[in-house]
């Protein structure tokens, strides 16, 4: 992860198509204002994954791209991320700890006597 704070977007389901060009002016000027690159768009309140989610997101790529930037996805759905590769959309994705993975920085306890892994 960048050392650099990204605006974020929260991005509210259900998706409707009218509701694309605002947010890629949202995207622009986000991008516009920090000049960081980078916008996080927070998905995890985008409900069911569906061709609009997919529709959505690929234009605020497009939008960022356009604009010398990208976005990157925080708390993507299995489901989303599954749909948006079986439409041929790879998309960055903040790092989340894999499953039963303790979070950075922290350390297992050692017992003595326990046998070197």
């Amino acid at each position: 992860m960048d050392a650099v704070t990204h605006a974020v977007l929260v991005l509210p389901g259900p998706v409707s198509k009218e509701a694309v060009p605002r947010f890629c002016d949202e995207v622009r000027a986000l991008l516009e204002a920090t000049r960081a690159g980078v916008v996080v768009c927070d998905v995890g309140g985008l409900g069911p994954p569906g061709l609009a989610a997919v529709e959505l997101l690929a234009r605020l790529q497009l939008t960022a791209r356009r604009c010398g930037g990208r976005i990157r996805l925080r708390d993507p759905t299995p489901g989303l991320l599954s749909f948006l590769d079986l439409v041929g959309l790879r998309f960055e994705t903040e790092r989340q700890p894999e499953q039963r993975e303790p979070p950075g920085g922290v350390e297992e306890a050692v017992e003595p006597g326990d046998a070197a892994v």
